[in-house]
């Protein structure tokens, strides 16, 4: 049994890249989450939204600021049956309008997370962790959330030494 799952919400597809867009065949998100279970040996869950987002990385964009303006919490495909069994949850996520995608929010507060560790990153174009860090600690109420990491979308495949940097300081 890990003492670490390693939650996470990752687009591939037209990402924003560099100044332009990109498709990708795996999202960033996910990408330094399975270095993250790599280095850690933790578990990963992938939160996936019954909804997909639109193909079109400006119709996608459009949806999630609708969703965050709403307060909307998507339904998701599924959640995580063996949250007991982790200590740590490493909160993966990429920056949408300053947050987390709203996807993240349905997952986290489904659960009691009083007791538990909550070790949140992102990646993004610039704009870092934006205001999540303060938003996991509304609703991670009784968790430890601790200083995230923010990881440079474009250089997540190359991001390795950093990560495991991060990862040795938090672990």
């Amino acid at each position: 049994m890990s003492k670490t799952l390693i939650v996470y919400y990752s687009r591939k597809g037209e990402n924003y890249w560099n100044g332009s867009i990109k498709n990708l065949s795996k999202g960033n998100t996910e990408i330094v989450a399975e270095m993250i279970a790599d280095i850690t040996g933790g578990d990963l869950f992938q939160v996936e939204t019954v909804k997909a987002y639109p193909d079109d990385y400006y119709e996608c964009i459009d949806e999630a600021k609708k969703e965050l303006r709403e307060g909307a919490r998507p339904e998701l495909k599924k959640f995580c049956d063996n949250l007991n069994n982790y200590k740590n949850l490493i909160i993966a996520y990429p920056n949408w309008w300053g947050s987390m995608p709203m996807a993240m929010y349905t997952f986290l507060e489904h659960y009691d997370l009083t007791g538990k560790r909550i070790i949140p990153f992102c990646t993004n174009e610039g704009s870092g962790l934006g205001s999540s860090e303060r938003d996991l600690k509304k609703i991670c109420k009784g968790a430890t959330v601790e200083k995230g990491l923010s990881i440079h979308g474009a250089e997540a495949a190359e991001s390795r030494s950093k990560v495991e940097a991060w990862v040795r300081k938090m672990m």
